[in-house]
């Protein structure tokens, strides 16, 4: 019992220090490709600046270009991105930014699986509790049912046309 605090906190300390990793390599000097798979294409392909498949694109070629010159002045992925938003809008990155209302777009879809999840384990729940009350019989011989008014219609009816 003793070994699991001590596995969460070395677990935790991992995940602190495998984030402090990302953002320090982040911010030390990005890949050119890491920068193009951030970048949307302009032409319409709706494909990155690294994955535009048209030979002559007038947009990814100059725009990988601009990504040499910005990474040639030493700038960070962070400010090189901020770069081309306020050149050409945030439309240019590939993914949103996490501030403001495009927290939305991240958040919404975790939220929404959750809450689906949630809604079948409720109902996974509710079915299996509305299982029908059987009275106790003895010996397993099933208990007699007082039929109903239709049911002595129907007896009686079957018996007249049998007879």
């Amino acid at each position: 019992m003793r070994s699991r605090p001590s596995l969460a906190v070395f677990f935790l300390i991992g995940l602190l220090a495998g984030g402090a990793w990302v953002s320090l390599t982040g911010a030390i000097k990005p890949s050119f490709q890491e920068l193009e798979e951030s970048l949307t294409c302009q032409c319409g392909c709706g494909l990155t600046v690294h994955s535009c498949n048209h030979l002559q694109c007038g947009s990814a070629i100059p725009l990988r270009a601009e990504i040499r010159e910005q990474m040639d002045l030493g700038k960070s992925k962070t400010q090189i991105l901020a770069y081309f938003a306020n050149k050409y809008g945030e439309k240019i990155l590939s993914s949103p930014t996490t501030s403001g209302f495009n927290l939305t777009a991240w958040v919404m879809p975790f939220a929404l699986v959750s809450l689906g999840g949630i809604f079948v384990v409720l109902t996974l729940i509710r079915w299996s509790s509305r299982r029908p009350a059987r009275p106790p019989s003895e010996g397993g011989a099933p208990l007699p049912h007082e039929p109903s008014p239709y049911e002595k219609i129907l007896e009686r009816e079957l018996k007249d046309f049998e007879d």
